[in-house]
């Protein structure tokens, strides 16, 4: 099991300075946030935050959770994923889903709403992501993209390429099986109406069987990613995200969403991951 820290507040210095902080407390990836405008919250660019944090850290895993490719395009995610991956020594994470319609970087400002057209949009990010990449002529004609061979140069540092962990909404077999062709997975179970609901270790269990055998054969390791709260006594702590790790989990980050402030994350964050 490996255990992240969600800055979930703060300017790009005060980010920068946790990661550090988080680092230093023996955490294994420090991740941020990809928003637009949530109401009144104070909200930076993910990959201006991410940057700063790589220049403050050496050794951790780092990502934003989650970006919504539907609203950004492919070739500009490209370079910029390319440049943090550089920029960190190959340290970086693409963390993706269709996004949250609460932010208003979605509908307000004339982005595709409709989750058919997020997803298709998703899947052809993703495969353009893969293929500018590889730093060879690349080109791509999909429903909603189409750019004749194009070279990007340089490549991210990490081979065969920069990870990319996906969103998988269960019972969705077509989700899950978008995610389990890359490199990891983050279980978000739906309501029958489509409201996200609440993951439990039983709810992973049963995410993971269909994703198992869904797999295509030979792709590697794959990470499964959940997120939480802990309490901040490393032993306490390890109790508490051990049903996750029986039911399968190998990233737990700790990410509080609700009232977090800069003090606040530092206090969670210094007190250390979870005791193995």
């Amino acid at each position: 099991m490996k255990y992240g820290f969600a800055v979930t507040t703060g300017d790009p210095a005060s980010a920068a300075q946790l990661a550090h902080e988080a680092e230093s407390a023996g955490w294994d990836g420090v991740f941020t946030f990809d928003a637009i405008a949530i109401g009144s919250m104070e909200l930076f660019d993910p990959w201006v935050v991410l940057a700063a944090m790589a220049m403050r850290t050496e050794h951790v895993r780092l990502g934003a959770i989650v970006t919504p490719p539907s609203r950004r395009r492919p070739w500009k995610l490209a370079r910029e994923t390319m440049t943090v991956d550089r920029l960190s020594n190959g340290r970086l994470v693409l963390a993706v889903g269709l996004g949250a319609l609460d932010d208003a970087g979605f509908e307000a400002v004339g982005e595709p709403v409709e989750a058919r057209t997020r997803a298709e949009l998703l899947d052809e990010s993703l495969a353009i992501l893969d293929g500018l990449w590889s730093g060879r002529p690349f080109a791509f004609a999909g429903h909603h993209y189409r750019f004749p061979p194009m070279t990007f140069l340089p490549r991210p540092v990490q081979r065969p390429r920069i990870p990319v962990w996906v969103v998988g909404a269960w019972p969705s077999h077509r989700s899950i099986d978008r995610a389990v062709r890359w490199d990891g997975i983050l279980p978000q179970p739906l309501s029958a109406g489509g409201a996200a609901t609440e993951l439990t270790p039983g709810v992973l269990r049963e995410v993971l069987a269909y994703a198992r055998a869904a797999r295509p054969a030979g792709r590697g390791l794959f990470d499964v990613v959940v997120q939480g709260t802990s309490p901040p006594d490393p032993a306490l702590a390890a109790a508490h995200v051990r049903p996750w790790i029986d039911a399968g989990a190998t990233w737990w980050i700790e990410a509080a969403w609700q009232d977090a402030t800069v003090a606040s994350l530092r206090e969670r964050l210094r007190a250390g991951p979870p005791a193995a």
